[in-house]
Order: C-alpha cells, then structure tokens, then sequence
C-alpha cells in the first residue's frame, strides 16, 4: 500500500510541476491572451455605446420633432378657438354699431355710447382678426367719407379686406371718391379701375367704369376716358347705364377732338 501511495504521489507532484513549469516558462503567451480577450471585450463594449447612443440621438430626434409637430397642432386649434370666440364678440358688438350707423348717427356709430354700444372704431381695431372687424373697418370707411374726413376713410376702407367680390369692389370704388375729392386724380383712377376689374359684372363695374370715365376727364385725358365709355357700351349691353354711357362716350370724342384739333 505504502509502494501505491508514494506512486501516487510521485505522479500528482510530477503534473504539478510540469503546470508549474509551463506557467514559468510561458507567462507571455498567457499575459497576451489575456489582453486580446480584453481588447476584443472593449471593442465590443464600444460599439455597443455607439450604437445606444446613435439609436438614442435619432429616438430624441424623432421624439423632438414629434413634440413640436403636437405643439404646432394645439397652437393652430387654440388659435382657431380664440379668433372663433373673437368673432362672435365682434358680431355681437357690431350689431348695435350697425343700428346708429343706419339711421345717420355717424358719431355714435363710430364712437359707441356710453352704455351698450361699442363703437366702430374699437370693433375694428380690437377685432381685426375677423370677419365682423373687418367689416367694421367698411363702416367706419364709410362714415368717415360722409364726414369729410377723406384720408381717414382711405385708411379705414384700405384695411378692409372681403371674401364678398361685391364689397370689395365698392370698398375700392369708395376710395377712389375720396381721392377725387381730395383732388388726387390718379390714385383715383388707381382705385376705379381696380373697382371695374374686380370680378366685372352688369349690375355695378358699369358705375365704377362711368366714375373712372369723369376722373379721366378731369385730367383733360378725353381719348381715355371714351375708352371707359365706350367698354360699358360695348361689354354692358344690358345695364341701365348704357344710354348714360352713350352720351358721355359722345361728349368726351367731341372733346377729343377739339384738343387734337
């Protein structure tokens, strides 16, 4: 037994000294080994950090975007709330303007009163945003013109702005008479051809045609002022103007050609 157990142990010791041995004489090769494994590991870790960070940036891109696109939606319904609540104050308001402004009383109708009306002013001022202050500003156009306060009723009535091609034309036509009173014939005539042009019809760009006609004749521009005749006679077959038209058409080639004479 005691021949087996030192055999044995002759052996273990002989393979724990052949390890030992190895270790002494390759601890390089193992110390290599070791910094490869771990360069390899870094590496990986690496580019794992890149790639959270690259998917994170584009996640926080997206994510941002998406916030502003959620805030610009909320901005445009709160906007369309606010200028709906707006309008309907406006509208309200505009309605007793609209009484005094009927029946003559320009100054109340324009400046409010001190108990439940808000005057044309403020409207338009305060409400500009919407339908019922832009029609103010006719109004208060308007008013001014039949005051005599023609600069002011050129302001007013170049803010006004409409949907309707009716009122708009006579909102140009408008201005255009505030110019010929204030003696500024070619701005008039600026606004009475913008007033004929906008969208032409039998039943008022005759009117304005025959304005524009008499501002050219003030200017002693007679050929042209035949043209403007001479287009409601021509294109206008059916308006009541048409006779009206036909003699002043007549009276500005008689002038015509006394000038060219």
């Amino acid at each position: 037994m005691a021949k087996t157990t030192d055999k044995k142990t002759v052996k273990a010791q002989a393979k724990a000294g052949q390890k030992t041995e190895e270790q002494e004489i390759n601890p390089d090769i193992e110390a290599g080994t070791e910094q490869f494994y771990q360069a390899v590991e870094a590496d990986r870790l690496q580019q794992s950090i890149l790639e959270v960070s690259e998917n994170k940036g584009l996640r926080n891109g997206i994510l941002g975007i998406l916030g502003l696109v959620a805030v610009a939606i909320i901005g445009i319904f709160a906007w369309q709330w606010y200028v709906t609540q707006q309008e309907a104050k406006a509208q309200k308001e505009l309605f007793s303007a609209q009484f005094y402004f009927e029946n003559d009383s320009l100054n109340t109708a324009l400046k409010g009163d001190a108990s439940t009306t808000v005057g044309i002013e403020k409207i338009a001022d305060e409400y500009s945003m919407t339908k019922a202050g832009d029609l103010a500003a006719f109004y208060e156009g308007v008013a001014y013109l039949k005051e005599g306060k023609f600069n002011e009723a050129i302001e007013s009535l170049k803010q006004f702005d409409a949907d309707d091609y009716l009122v708009q034309a006579r909102a140009y036509s408008l201005i255009g008479d505030a110019y010929i009173e204030l003696e500024k014939l070619d701005d008039a005539i600026t606004y009475y051809k913008k007033a004929a042009n906008h969208s032409p019809n039998d039943f008022f760009t005759p009117e304005y045609l025959m304005k524009l006609g008499l501002a050219y004749e003030l200017k002693n521009d007679f050929a042209m002022a035949a043209q403007a005749y001479e287009t409601i006679v021509e294109k206008h077959k059916k308006s009541d103007m048409v006779n009206k038209a036909k003699r002043a058409l007549g009276r500005a080639e008689s002038m015509k050609g006394k000038k060219a004479a």
